[in-house]
C-alpha cells in the first residue's frame, strides 16, 4: 500500500497520479486549498493553550538560513557491495559530503526497500543505528532520518534515541518525523499499522511527548494513544534548547499543520510552483497559529535534473526554489559512485550556491 501522495514521506516519487484531496468530512473537494477566516481563529482558540506552554518552536533553532544550504539524502546501499562494504561506503560518503559543504545527512527510516523503487530484498539499515555510526565518522554533518515513522517507536524511545544521538554527535542531531506509510514492512514485522488518521493523532502526540521530554517538566503525559508517568530524559540533548524537529510531507490540512505549531523545518515535495502553493498553505496554519513563518526552514527535494546537467542549469534550479522560499535543497546519492556523483555535481556549485539568499516567507 503506497501513501496518498505522489511522493513518499522519504521525499521520493511515487508511482501514479497525485491522489484526489479530502476534506474533513471525508469528501472530494476542490476548496481544500482556502482556510477561511473562521477556520482561523478556530484553529488559533483550538491550540491557545499549547502556544502558552511554549509547545510553538522559538525562532533561535527553527528560523530559516540566510544562505542556500544542501543536505544529502541516502534512500539506497545497493551501491556499496555488499553488506562488508556498506559500513566502509557510506563511512566514505559521508565524509566526502562533509568535505565539500553538505549540511546534514539523511537516512530512510525503514526495514525494507520501498518495494515501488527497488526490489524490497535490497540492503536497508536501521536509521538511527546507521547515524550513530556516522556521527563518529563525521565532526560537522548534522544528522537525521527523513524521516522518523511515528509507528515504529514509542514516542517516549524516541526522545531518548534522539537525544543519545545528539549527546554522542555533540549536538548534530535532528528528529526528522512523519506519519509513516509502507504497510508491507509493518505487516511483514509485525508492526501495528493503524488507519491514517490514527497515525496523525499518534504523531502529534509523539511530537508533544518529544517536546515534554526536552524540556523541564518531568511529569507525566496523558494522551489518547500514549500514557506516560514520567517523561523523565536525563541527559539532556546537547542542543539547546533542544534537537530541531522537521515534519516531512506536504499534506494541506493535517501535516503543513503540524509544521505551524510543533516544527523547526519542513521537506515540501516537488518543484517550485508547487512548494510555493504549500507554502501559502503554511503561511495561512502559521497565521492562524500567531506563528512567524520565517521561523520555519523550508527544505524541498533536488534531484530530478538531467545526468548532464551544467552547472550553471543547476544552480539556476536553485534559484528558482530560493525564489518561493526554500532555503535548503535535499539532493540524492546517485548512482553506482555516489560519492563521486556528488563530488562532480554539486562540488564545483557549492560557492555559487552558498551565495543565493532565500526569499523570506511573507
Amino acid at each position: 500500500m503506497t501513501p496518498t501522495s505522489n511522493h513518499s514521506e522519504d521525499g521520493l516519487p511515487m508511482p501514479g497520479p497525485p491522489a484526489i484531496a479530502l476534506s474533513s468530512t471525508g469528501s472530494s473537494s476542490t476548496s481544500l486549498d482556502r482556510l477561511d477566516d473562521s477556520a482561523v481563529k478556530s484553529e488559533r482558540v483550538a491550540i491557545e493553550s499549547e502556544i502558552d506552554a511554549g509547545l510553538v518552536p522559538g525562532p533561535d533553532i527553527g528560523a530559516k538560513t540566510a544562505r542556500m544550504q544542501l543536505d544529502l539524502h541516502v534512500s539506497r546501499f545497493d551501491w556499496a557491495g555488499g553488506a562488508k562494504g556498506i559500513g566502509p561506503g557510506i563511512a566514505d560518503l559521508a565524509q566526502r559530503a562533509e568535505a565539500i559543504g553538505v549540511r546534514a545527512l539523511s537516512f530512510m527510516d525503514h526495514y525494507f526497500q520501498m518495494d515501488w523503487m527497488a526490489p524490497a530484498e535490497h540492503p536497508m539499515l536501521e536509521g538511527y543505528t546507521a547515524l550513530g555510526f556516522i556521527a563518529g565518522r563525521t565532526d560537522r554533518l548534522r544528522l537525521r532520518l527523513l524521516v522518523t515513522g511515528v509507528t515504529y517507536r514509542h514516542p517516549g524511545l524516541l526522545a531518548k534515541i534522539v537525544t543519545t544521538l545528539d549527546v554522542v554527535s555533540s549536538g548534530r542531531a535532528e528528529l526528522g518525523i512523519g506519519a509513516a506509510w509502507y504497510e508491507r514492512e509493518h505487516r511483514g514485522l509485525g508492526v501495528p499499522f493503524p488507519p491514517t488518521s490514527e497515525r496523525f493523532e499518534r504523531l502529534e502526540e509523539a511530537l508533544q511527548i518529544c517536546l515534554q521530554m526536552w524540556s523541564d517538566d518531568n511529569g507525566p503525559y496523558n494522551g489518547r494513544h500514549y500514557q506516560l508517568d514520567e517523561t523523565l530524559c536525563s541527559p539532556m540533548p546537547v542542543s539547546t534548547p533542544r534537537p530541531r524537529i522537521l515534519i516531512g510531507g506536504s499534506g494541506e490540512r493535517k501535516t503543513l499543520r503540524l509544521v505551524a505549531q510543533y516544527a523547526n523545518a519542513c521537506n515540501i515535495f516537488g518543484g517550485p510552483e508547487e512548494v510555493a502553493h504549500k507554502i501559502d498553505i503554511l503561511r495561512r496554519h502559521c497565521e492562524a497559529v500567531g506563528r512567524d513563518p520565517n521561523e520555519i526552514e523550508v527544505t524541498a527535494m533536488y534531484r530530478d535534473f538531467p545526468a548532464d546537467a551544467t552547472l550553471d542549469s543547476l544552480v539556476r534550479g536553485a534559484e528558482a526554489f530560493a525564489k518561493v522560499g526554500v532555503s535548503t535543497l535535499v539532493t540524492g546519492a546517485v548512482g553506482d559512485d555516489p560519492g563521486g556523483w556528488l563530488e562532480s555535481t554539486f562540488g564545483p556549485a557549492m560557492e555559487r550556491l552558498a551565495a543565493i539568499e532565500p526569499a523570506a516567507l511573507i
